[in-house]
């Protein structure tokens, strides 16, 4: 049973049980019988089929096969004698027994705690990935009965111990730093027993919805804040140039009327567009003599005689 709070995924064993019967063996044993059946009509005698069948009974039962990835562990009468594998190999019927098959390939394994409370007292959901090789596989069938369970287990407290030590800005933020302490934690403990952590992925971190909800009310008030801030200082550096300017328009009355001229200008040069002006600012821009000028010579193009 696994604690409250987690699951695993087991999908996938880490082992593979040892097969009483290889394909090879099966083989062996119906040629000797074949052949024994052949010789046994050809001599008249049943000794011989009893025989080639005793044979081939034999290596049905010593031949093994083992694939590339996998090792597997000879016991005889109860004693270590080595590993065999990969490939085909013999036992002695009876007298040796087998360990289950160890699958050498990198493993994954599915951690999640559920309803775990970080530092600042917060529960999360935490989807963690561990990867693990076994390296020795000796020792994981020697040290320890099932590494397999081992292995999740000791991921599961891991994971939880880890939580509560960060705060959840950082487990939000720093999960390659939460991942890289999980898998150290792990290789310490895993390997005694011939496995290996390569490397612990934070797959995923949930919080309560009202949080969820909380935290982004914060992050929008907080950008309100900072366009406040961004507006008020463009509108104090725009007044700051506005006091500049006025000062050199003061000492410079020719440069005020050009700006104002310009200023009106730009306000007028869309076709279509009308702008009242007061009496004030045209004698202060001086337009009215530059408007009356403008249209006598105007009126004196449109007068003038053609022959």
């Amino acid at each position: 049973m696994f604690p409250k709070g987690f699951s695993v995924n087991t999908s996938g064993s880490s082992v593979v049980r040892a097969q009483p019967v290889s394909s090879i063996g099966a083989t062996v044993f119906a040629i000797c019988v074949l052949v024994g059946v052949a010789l046994g009509a050809i001599l008249k005698t049943p000794l011989v089929v009893l025989a080639f069948a005793l044979v081939g009974i034999y290596f049905l039962f010593a031949i093994k096969v083992a694939q590339q990835w996998e090792r597997v562990a000879v016991l005889r009468l109860g004693r270590y004698q080595g590993l065999k594998g990969p490939g085909i190999f013999t036992i002695v019927p009876i007298v040796d027994q087998l360990s289950d098959f160890i699958d050498q390939r990198i493993r994954v394994t599915d951690v999640k705690a559920e309803s775990s409370l970080t530092r600042d007292a917060v529960p999360v959901f935490v989807d963690a990935i561990v990867f693990w090789v076994v390296w020795n596989a000796e020792k994981s069938i020697l040290e320890v009965e099932n590494f397999f369970s081992a292995i999740t287990m000791s991921a599961q407290t891991a994971l939880r111990e880890s939580i509560g030590r960060h705060m959840l800005t950082e487990m939000l933020t720093d999960r390659e730093v939460l991942g890289k302490e999980l898998q150290r934690i792990l290789d310490e403990k895993t390997n005694p027993w011939g496995v290996t952590v390569q490397s612990v992925e934070i797959r995923d971190v949930q919080i309560p919805q009202e949080l969820q909800d909380a935290m982004s009310r914060e992050a929008q008030a907080q950008r309100e804040r900072h366009a406040r801030i961004i507006l008020g200082t463009a509108e104090t550096e725009i007044s700051e140039k506005f006091a500049v300017a006025a000062e050199h328009y003061r000492d410079n009355p020719i440069a005020l009327q050009l700006r104002a001229m310009n200023m009106l200008y730009e306000a007028i040069k869309e076709k279509g567009s009308m702008v009242i002006v007061p009496s004030s600012a045209v004698e202060t821009m001086g337009l009215g003599g530059i408007m009356g000028t403008t249209a006598l010579a105007r009126g004196s193009s449109d007068a003038a005689p053609t022959k």
